[in-house]
């Protein structure tokens, strides 16, 4: 009883602050599109031969997104709309890269290259006619992209742990990928691009913005206006580089984590953040106030009645309902089973989404920054 009270206070404290509207808005927020995690089907076997023992949802169930995966996803979302002729379409937060393995390794890990993920995609079984899915979910309103990142993995640390000989990271490279269940020489996470300890690798850090967005543009044909950083790790040094490339609102939780090299203790800081709340480059903040992660929940938790209750509390204090739900969710490439129920629930949640609240919205995060700065 104690635990569920405290939860509901937690609740409001998220949303009682900050831009308010009377619409009732929601929006699905969901990372990790475009990066590749576990590797291709075709080594997975190799791979959990290697790491048998690992409760890390991400490395049993994420991939990339397979041709059945989005078929099926965009079919359910092209079956629902609010009253307003509205799809509930996902936010795909994408990484628009990944490592060019070859050609580091022939580097002797010296050199980072990477490809866009739309050339990745290629390479993976059953995946060759993904983006056509999405370039058409796009302009039927089923889906929109926005900018994770260049990659999903930190660079620096990354090829500095190679050099030195770090096995578990060599075994999974040869894989194709830089996914372990830990990285027990580093406190940073691999999967954190932008976080650092000792020095800022400045160089890298403008680059991965600079081209990464670049390359967002060049794939999609059109600029993000919204980011959300790998891990929510951002350092504050790289607000003016997303402003000058366009970005308007970082997406993340109620608090941004700052990288372990921006206190002089190592610790790591957050800074507290609202929804509409700003930085010095005038760059506002979402806030994440529902989460729709079933394959992140104990098995006896009931997914749509908690997402109801957040998106009931948000549309209490006139807030948009915004809901984190990572691409793990929706893939099946190694799961069938858990990705068809995450399905089946997630059809629950929109119906029932559009039952309880008839006048709902469906929006994808540029809509809703561009309502908020229009506002």
């Amino acid at each position: 009883m104690l635990s569920n009270i405290k939860n509901r206070v937690r609740a409001h404290l998220i949303n009682y602050k900050g831009w308010s509207t009377k619409r009732k808005i929601v929006v699905f927020e969901s990372d990790d599109w475009g990066a590749i995690r576990l590797p291709d089907i075709t080594k997975i076997e190799e791979y959990r031969k290697r790491y048998p023992q690992t409760n890390n949802p991400y490395l049993k169930y994420d991939s990339l997104a397979s041709e059945d995966d989005l078929n099926v996803l965009f079919s359910l979302i092209s079956d629902c709309k609010d009253n307003f002729g509205n799809h509930p379409k996902l936010t795909f937060n994408t990484v628009v890269a990944n490592p060019d393995f070859k050609k580091i390794k022939e580097s002797g890990f010296k050199q980072y290259y990477y490809e866009p993920f739309t050339e990745t995609l290629k390479r993976f079984s059953n995946h060759s006619q993904s983006f056509n899915l999405w370039k058409n979910a796009i302009d039927e309103k089923l889906m929109y992209p926005q900018f994770h990142g260049r990659e999903h993995v930190n660079v620096p640390l990354w090829l500095e742990e190679l050099r030195n000989g770090n096995q578990e990271l060599l075994d999974a490279f040869d894989l194709g990928t830089w996914s372990v269940p830990e990285n027990k020489s580093s406190i940073i996470n691999l999967q954190a691009s932008l976080d650092w300890i000792d020095e800022r690798p400045k160089e890298y850090q403008e680059g991965y913005i600079n081209e990464g967005l670049s390359l967002f543009e060049e794939i999609f044909g059109f600029k993000s206006i919204t980011m959300i950083p790998n891990n929510f790790i951002l350092g504050e040094q790289l607000h003016e580089v997303l402003k000058n490339n366009g970005i308007k609102v970082i997406q993340g939780m109620k608090y941004q984590k700052l990288p372990f090299g921006e206190d002089n203790n190592q610790k790591r800081r957050i800074i507290g953040r609202f929804i509409g709340s700003e930085n010095g480059q005038q760059i506002k903040y979402f806030v994440r106030n529902g989460q729709y992660e079933p394959t992140q929940m104990p098995a006896n938790y009931d997914n749509v009645d908690g997402c109801l209750k957040e998106i009931s509390n948000a549309f209490f204090w006139n807030k948009p309902a915004i809901i984190n739900t990572h691409r793990l969710n929706y893939v099946g490439v190694y799961d069938q089973k858990t990705k068809d129920e995450n399905i089946k629930n997630f059809r629950v949640l929109v119906k029932s989404i559009i039952k309880k609240w008839p006048n709902v919205e469906f929006m994808d995060s540029a809509e809703l920054a561009n309502l908020m700065l229009e506002e």
